[in-house]
């Protein structure tokens, strides 16, 4: 993602920023462990903190980059801070998300990282919040129609555990296996993601917003508690057993959206950010963007498109988000006389979030897209 935004960020959370990395080394035991014996994890934002704080629990000191109310996509590291990354026992960030943690990990000299986006497969994404690549074409929708129930409860996520590291390595990004779920994130539903939209942005590359599709979370889960396992393999067992117990979470939510958002008035949903393109595929839906930037302002030809969005797929809601300004959604939702609410990308945990962890989060995320899309 190359659309950048400036936030606005309070003092104390600033300061939190400029410390978080600076902890006295008085406290080190060296070999990437604290005082205490416990590994030093170091986690870009809040995603890879959460699940580095799961994965790891007692064994593990995680310290994030990004402070809560931060947006994260706008980190900027001092020498000091990417100093301090070379002494974690692991790193654990999203390769592509944040280019300051990119740059810094690679000066660092860390020797144990876990890049999440190594951990699963990634889909190019388009200025619509769709996917523009995806390998297995309409077979999810038959998979969905005569084995969603079978595959929760007994084998969804089997396939995931065995075959993913063959994939990454062996077929460059190209699946012709048959997953119950397609791990491009679903059909080819937008066609028209080559044309004009009337967007400014350039949106080459992958989509990193991986972890808003509790299965692709699941994934990078595992693959953290192997490089967990790696770098502190005296509690490799303890790793992977939580690891277990937070996929098993995962696959609970996985099934709760499934479940509530079935059968639905409509398919389609309007966001300010195209941050839920991997949820909307991977529960058959729809997510018009406004822009790939929450704080643009759509263009006419947009604003047109969106006109006829909201008139065919009898749209009632525009989302937006808790780190960024509303502003973009209210005045859209004013011309079309619409509602807004919050849709949260999961991106930071502050005292205005609708949860206190991703789990909550996600499921409040939920509820809302259930009353906007008519949820029967």
């Amino acid at each position: 993602m190359n659309a950048r935004r400036r936030p606005l960020i309070p003092a104390a959370a600033a300061a939190t920023a400029a410390c978080v990395l600076s902890l006295s080394a008085c406290g080190d035991n060296g070999a990437g462990t604290n005082s205490d014996g416990k590994l030093k994890v170091v986690a870009s934002f809040y995603p890879m903190q959460f699940v580095a704080e799961r994965v790891g629990g007692d064994h593990v000191a995680v310290e994030t980059l990004t402070a809560p109310g931060a947006e994260p996509h706008d980190l900027e590291l001092g020498a000091k801070q990417t100093a301090r990354l070379g002494e974690a026992g692991l790193v654990v960030y999203l390769k592509g998300f944040q280019p300051a943690v990119d740059e810094a990990v690679e000066q660092s000299g860390v020797e144990h990282v876990a890049d999440a986006a190594s951990f699963t497969k990634l889909s190019a994404a388009n200025s619509h919040g769709g996917h523009e690549t995806h390998d297995h074409g309409d077979e999810k929708h038959d998979d969905h129609a005569d084995e969603k129930h079978d595959d929760h409860a007994d084998e969804k996520h089997d396939d995931h555990a065995d075959e993913k590291h063959d994939d990454h390595a062996d077929d460059d990004h190209g699946h012709d296996d048959d997953h119950g779920h397609d791990e491009d994130g679903g059909k080819d539903k937008h066609d028209d993601g080559g044309k004009d939209d009337g967007h400014d942005h350039d949106h080459d590359g992958p989509d990193p917003h991986v972890w808003l599709d509790p299965v692709k979370y699941a994934e990078i889960t595992e693959g953290v508690a192997g490089a967990m396992a790696k770098a502190d393999p005296d509690n490799a067992a303890d790793y992977r057993k939580n690891a277990a117990d937070l996929v098993k979470e995962l696959k609970q939510l996985d099934g709760e959206f499934e479940d509530g958002l079935k059968n639905t008035e409509t398919r389609t949903f309007i966001t300010t950010h195209a941050a839920f393109g991997y949820l909307a595929a991977r529960y058959d839906l729809d997510e018009e963007a406004i822009a790939l930037d929450p704080e643009s302002e759509p263009t006419p030809a947009r604003m047109r498109q969106l006109t006829a969005v909201v008139k065919k797929e009898k749209v009632n809601t525009v989302f937006f988000e808790t780190l960024a300004s509303d502003r973009t959604a209210k005045a859209l939702a004013g011309d079309l006389k619409l509602r807004t609410d919050v849709l949260d990308p999961v991106e930071g945990i502050t005292d205005k979030t609708k949860g206190e962890d991703y789990l909550e989060v996600m499921r409040s995320n939920l509820e809302a897209l259930k009353k906007a899309l008519g949820a029967k």
